[in-house]
């Protein structure tokens, strides 16, 4: 989305930013917060889309919106705000949409699996990992399969999110650009692709 103006940023940020809320309607507590996975989802979107700035901004909202509705702790604001600038610097540096969602996501399918110490334990792999230089990501990948098959765990809600992140970075010439008359949608696969190693 490198062709973006801020207008446009800053209306997919709103636009995500509504999405978090409405999502917020599905969360559960832990240690007297309530944690919300579509934020999480948000998070990702707005780091590959957006980058640090816009994703913090649009966790701040949601934060705040779901305060104001009573949807939400206080504890929404450091989580979703830190979690935000963390996840769009990890994809940043290393444009590694999967691990990405390993290290960020509250993968409900990991917590029903391993509870949550399954869920830190892959969370946990996935940051050092990313921490890691680019060559070893496939090594640290095949441990923390090896990991995840020994312990019957399977982050099957990053699996969703990576779906969705695919989908909309192939159709992002048709929701961003329109459609050309006469001609389709606009195709420019080098910016269509995302780069996942």
């Amino acid at each position: 989305m490198k062709n973006m103006d801020r207008t446009q940023k800053l209306c997919l940020a709103a636009v995500l930013c509504a999405v978090a809320v409405a999502g917020s309607l599905l969360s559960f507590p832990i240690a007297g917060s309530k944690c919300a996975p579509v934020q999480h989802m948000v998070n990702i979107l707005c780091a590959v889309f957006l980058g640090p700035g816009y994703g913090v901004g649009a966790a701040f909202g949601a934060s705040l919106i779901r305060n104001l509705l009573g949807l939400g702790s206080p504890m929404a604001f450091p989580g979703s705000m830190c979690g935000a600038l963390l996840c769009a610097l990890a994809y940043w540096r290393t444009k590694n949409i999967p691990l990405t969602l390993l290290a960020e996501v509250e993968d409900t399918n990991l917590l029903h699996r391993g509870g949550s110490e399954g869920l830190a334990l892959v969370q946990g792999r996935a940051w050092a990992i990313l921490a890691g230089s680019p060559p070893a990501y496939e090594e640290g990948l095949l441990d923390l399969d090896r990991v995840c098959i020994a312990r019957n765990l399977s982050p099957g809600g990053s699996a969703d999110l990576l779906a969705l992140a695919l989908f909309l970075g192939r159709t992002e010439a048709v929701w961003l650009d329109g459609l050309s008359e006469g001609e389709g949608p606009a195709r420019d696969t080098e910016q269509q692709h995302l780069k996942f190693a």
